[in-house]
């Protein structure tokens, strides 16, 4: 593997390790210790100590509103993701009070969304660690009206309850005010801490503005009130650990989990997959470089591997899991004697991938697209071929197939081709990216032809004024900025940014979790159109 490809990745890594560590500290030492010294876990030992030992956690979200809010955001206060209790794929929402105690941002309310989403789309547990002081007043306009504001939660909540039958457990582990409380109390089971827990429609001071009553919290809504007078709250923990464990004890009373199958290691190293792209990402490379370090080294076939080859379709397996892959191939490729530009998509690739999608999902066979993408071909002869609709007829197949859909984005995702990969509107039940992927309408170089077009012909073969060079180059810039893969992921453009060496096991989980579905309750269709039955 070459060198210098090998240290660009390494480098790319690093820095998004360096930036993950600094988001996982949350508010900081002083406010852990604050944290500590009420009796409490943080959110992130409260995830450690509730998980299987050594099972891993596959966090969603992380670098989500990094950029924003001067850094007093960082992942937006909550910790969400994917790891096992008891053996049992689960999601995981808690609240991190070591920033802005606990309190809502907008980008909460994305990141709670988006953790319930992945509950009822793949028929998971749900477990919510609840430790919040409610809206973030300044930002509430972000936070409690519209479509998609706090009150959607309160919807999924319902939905998965009433209609899809998923469990929700909701532990009380500090503060949990006003309509925040409906979390729990539309969850399944609620516990609460003894001492630390507060739970209520108002806190002390807004039931002192309101009625001028005078009163203590615990007395208004702690732990032992609600569970012995009120009755709002099913168990009385004595303190994190006990609540934690208490849990568990829940989880022991599920349905078993899906089987997982035997692996087999796949037929090159994951450890050289650093080297698997080029640093330059305009350079062509071959994706059986990293299709081979990630996948099952058995049961590989490749589909009309000669047909439309700038696009690869292949049946495989991932941990044992049967799977369909599809791939763009970058570079330059000829078919029938013709040329081919690898990324493209033409009028027959767009056709191949549809009756590759609709031949998956006849078996019931998941789809894991690898994107690096630059677009459908252009021009007057794919005009003439019928790109249109050989392109619609991509998007549709898969659009309406209902077998799992997980996406890696390894490079390029432009343009409408990277709507027909599977892109994130499509609803895919994962996205990943690499440190590489690039997320736009188009490359910074294209945007330049696009928008300064007619001023370039005009100075044509001359120096360009300094004002018009400012401008290419601020574009250029902003391009850049846009299309860095951890702009994307702090705008939820993805589920999560992935070490390439972490590809293997961070699909096979996902994976995995999507195939938990078939265990579900008889009857429970998804009762929204955005959940499929």
């Amino acid at each position: 593997m070459d060198v210098a490809r090998q240290a660009h990745m390494r480098h790319l890594v690093e820095q998004l390790q360096k930036l993950e560590g600094r988001i996982r500290e949350g508010g900081g030492p002083a406010r852990i210790e604050k944290q500590h010294r009420a009796g409490k876990m943080t959110a992130r030992e409260r995830v450690s100590a509730l998980l299987d030992e050594d099972a891993g956690f596959l966090e969603i979200g992380l670098l989500i509103a990094y950029d924003r809010y001067d850094g007093q955001a960082p992942a937006a206060g909550v910790v969400t993701g994917l790891g096992k209790i008891e053996g049992r794929p689960a999601v995981i929402v808690a609240n991190d009070a070591t920033v802005k105690a606990g309190a809502w941002w907008p980008e909460t309310i994305t990141k709670i969304l988006r953790a319930q989403e992945i509950a009822m789309r793949n028929r998971l547990p749900i477990v919510y660690l609840v430790d919040s002081a409610g809206v973030n007043l300044p930002y509430q306009d972000g936070i409690f009206p519209g479509q998609y504001g706090a009150g959607r939660i309160f919807y999924y909540n319902s939905l998965m309850r009433r209609k899809l039958r998923i469990p929700q457990i909701a532990a009380v582990m500090g503060p949990c005010i006003a309509g925040g409380a409906y979390l729990p109390a539309l969850s399944d089971v609620i516990l609460m801490v003894e001492g630390v827990s507060f739970m209520g429609l108002g806190g002390p001071n807004l039931v002192k503005g309101a009625t001028g009553q005078v009163i203590d919290s615990e007395p208004l809504g702690g732990a032992r009130m609600h569970t012995a007078v009120s009755g709002v709250a099913h168990y009385l923990a004595k303190d994190d650990a006990d609540c934690l464990a208490r849990i568990r004890q829940r989880f022991r009373q599920l349905r078993e989990p899906a089987r997982v199958p035997a692996p087999v290691e796949p037929l090159r190293g994951i450890a050289e997959i650093y080297g698997a792209l080029p640093a330059d990402h305009r350079l062509p490379y071959d994706i059986e470089e990293v299709i081979f370090r990630i996948f099952d080294g058995d049961d590989y076939v490749e589909f009309q591997p000669e047909y439309a080859p700038e696009m690869l379709c292949a049946n495989a397996r991932l941990c044992g899991h049967p799977v369909g892959i599809i791939a763009n191939r970058r570079g330059f490729l000829k078919a029938d004697g013709r040329p081919r530009i690898g990324g493209i998509v033409y009028a027959e690739s767009a056709r191949k991938v549809a009756y590759f999608v609709e031949a998956c999902e006849r078996l019931g066979t998941p789809l894991i697209y690898l994107q690096d993408v630059s677009g459908f071909m252009v021009g007057p002869e794919a005009e003439r071929e019928g790109i249109i609709r050989a392109g619609a007829e991509m998007v549709e197949t898969m659009s309406c197939a209902t077998v799992p859909k997980l996406v890696l984005t390894l490079n390029h995702a432009s343009g409408a081709g990277y709507y027909a990969m599977a892109g994130q509107g499509f609803d895919p039940n994962f996205t990943f990216n690499w440190p590489t992927a690039r997320i736009g309408v188009m490359e910074g170089d294209s945007a330049v032809v696009a928008l300064f077009a007619a001023e370039l012909d005009k100075y044509k073969g001359q120096p360009l004024p300094a004002e018009l060079q400012q401008s290419i180059d601020k574009t250029r810039a902003d391009y850049e900025r846009w299309l860095d893969s951890r702009y994307a992921a702090a705008r939820g453009h993805c589920d999560a940014v992935i070490d390439p060496l972490d590809s293997r096991k961070v699909l096979a989980f996902a994976l995995e979790a999507c195939k938990q579905r078939r265990l579900s309750a008889p009857g429970d269709a998804g009762a929204s159109g955005l959940i499929e039955p």
